[in-house]
């Protein structure tokens, strides 16, 4: 006898009615990207963070179809206790020639306790015949069979159509068949898939509205992004009424992934105004989508829509101009809509407005001195003329926008002088050594240190020099070293330049250095990161 749904998956709490629901298949489909490999508590961890944006169904995986989506709903019915989502199974229809009571994957289904069912169905004529190798008629029976037994069994089943657009365009008389067929036999939705993700907007939303008129079975959409055009497919599916959308957190998925999560419901609630998350829970998006990249173990795409950190940053001078007016000039939403923020980023492009809300970004008054704020425009201009790049160097700007502010520079120690010795051993290795001559406090001191290259020799021979000064700098670890060769025709000659990023347990910064070589440049970057985590320290300048 099969168990029954599972305590923590019962009716959404979220204040949400069933008119509209948000699937995610992050736990399924999205860990088919390459380079994505799933533990089962890494998906409990996802599921718990798409509970917390307030999605409505979370697609777990297909238990039975191997060891880890089954131990992963046998803890989630033990160590979770959603407030907001559904877990699903996913699985298939009954083999051909079976009986949906007899099958074991269908039995694995119903053991999985989750209270919903996703059922994929074969919805292309071809499909049919050569993948399952059985009839049109016979797969037809299959849907029936299947999801009228799930539905006896207490199951909310939906119907994934594989394939579906691609079959319809081929035989849409059989396609809508099995659409039909789904619906009669008492799936709750089902969803229309673009498999192949080689459909466009103006082709979905026609065929979308034909099937929903002609079967008036509530309808889905899955979308890949095959064509770039996942998103736009995914709502032009919802203009022509489907009232269900699946999708992926940051767009992860198959080949070049499904249609992203968080543009598809920022567009649902913020352009269509539809109600699809629970209350507030909008504002946590860019931080949800950053978790879950973070579980997945890749760099959150900088550019993406909505979350992306540079999608509210700003670097054009006319578009400073305009948004030191009224901010909504260059941008769509309020990122605060999202829990974004929006960044002005200086460069050689940035005008007087650009410096002034930067510094009213980073909270330095220039007071409307048009003569300091003319010195700093020039100051960049002819810095990144040299190879310095300030959009990516935050901290290495406002120590210069202070300088010229305060008319002087912050100055914790000054180097006499520094040496590296890079030696090629009888093995093989290297050796690498650097020595600093430096002065902090009136105190000349020399220090000495080895690393595993001579980036890192000179900065554990400048922590050794300046921890016994200032104490503060032991919390301070290199997190990201980026160089860069810049002219590249000069050959060895050729300028570098260096981008490093530093944290202190309460935030991140980067600062930036170029120099005719590489540990020149790390110096320019290693002094500037420095000084600027003393100053967030508090700590008063030495000179």
């Amino acid at each position: 006898m099969s168990s029954g749904p599972s305590r923590h998956t019962g009716k959404p709490t979220g204040g949400l009615d069933d008119a509209f629901h948000v699937f995610d298949t992050t736990l399924r489909d999205g860990a088919q990207r390459e380079g994505i490999s799933l533990t089962v508590a890494d998906k409990l961890t996802i599921a718990r963070h798409l509970d917390d944006f307030g999605v409505g169904f979370i697609e777990g995986g297909w238990p039975g179809a191997n060891p880890r989506d089954t131990e992963f709903f046998a803890r989630a019915q033990q160590e979770t206790d959603f407030k907001h989502a559904q877990l699903v199974a996913f699985g298939s229809t009954r083999r051909a020639g079976g009986r949906a009571c007899e099958d074991l994957q269908v039995q694995a289904l119903l053991r999985s306790g989750a209270p919903v069912i996703t059922l994929v169905a074969k919805a292309h004529d071809r499909h049919v015949e050569l993948a399952l190798r059985t009839t049109l008629e016979e797969n037809l029976e299959m849907v029936r069979d299947t999801v009228s037994h799930l539905v006896a069994q207490g199951r909310r089943v939906f119907v994934d159509c594989e394939h579906f657009f691609d079959g319809y365009r081929a035989n849409p008389e059989y396609a809508t068949s099995v659409v039909r067929t789904a619906h009669e036999a008492g799936a709750s939705v089902v969803v229309l898939c673009d498999t192949n993700g080689g459909m466009l907007p103006a082709q979905v939303q026609p065929i979308v509205h034909t099937v929903l008129t002609d079967t008036g079975a509530r309808l889905g959409i899955h979308a890949q992004d095959d064509t770039g055009c996942a998103v736009a497919n995914t709502l032009a599916a919802v203009d022509a009424g489907a009232t269900h959308v699946q999708c992926t957190a940051n767009g992860y998925g198959e080949r070049v992934g499904n249609s992203n999560l968080f543009p598809v419901v920022a567009a649902l609630e913020l352009k269509y105004g539809k109600k699809v998350l629970p209350e507030g829970k909008l504002r946590e998006m860019t931080r949800i989508s950053h978790a879950i990249a973070q579980v997945v173990n890749l760099t959150p795409s900088t550019h993406q829509p909505y979350v992306g950190v540079s999608a509210f940053a700003h670097k054009a001078g006319l578009h400073a101009s305009a948004i030191k007016v009224d901010p909504d000039l260059y941008q769509h939403i309020d990122p605060e809509q999202v829990g974004n923020t929006m960044r002005m980023l200086v460069s050689d492009m940035a005008g007087r407005a650009s410096i002034e809300l930067k510094g009213k970004e980073l909270g330095i008054d220039l007071g409307g001195d048009r003569e300091l704020v003319g010195r700093v425009v020039e100051r960049v201009k002819e810095r990144e003329l040299q190879g310095y790049t300030y959009e990516a160097a935050d901290a290495s700007f406002e120590l210069l926008l202070r300088e010229e502010a305060e008319g002087r520079a912050r100055r914790y120690f000054r180097v006499e002088s520094w040496r590296a010795i890079v030696e090629d051993l009888p093995d093989g290795t290297h050796a690498n050594e650097v020595t600093v001559k430096l002065w902090a406090k009136g105190e000349r001191i020399v220090a000495t240190a080895e690393g595993n290259g001579p980036v890192n020799a000179f900065d554990r021979a400048l922590r050794v020099a300046l921890e016994q000064i200032y104490p503060q700098l032991a919390k301070l670890q290199l997190v990201d070293y980026k160089g860069r060769i810049l002219e590249s025709k000069h050959g060895t000659k050729s300028t570098t330049r260096v981008l490093i990023s530093t944290a202190d347990g309460d935030g991140e910064w980067s600062t930036v250095g170029v120099a005719e070589n590489v540990i020149g440049a790390s110096w320019q970057a290693l002094e500037d990161a420095y000084t600027y985590g003393l100053l967030r320290a508090g700590v008063e300048p030495a000179e």
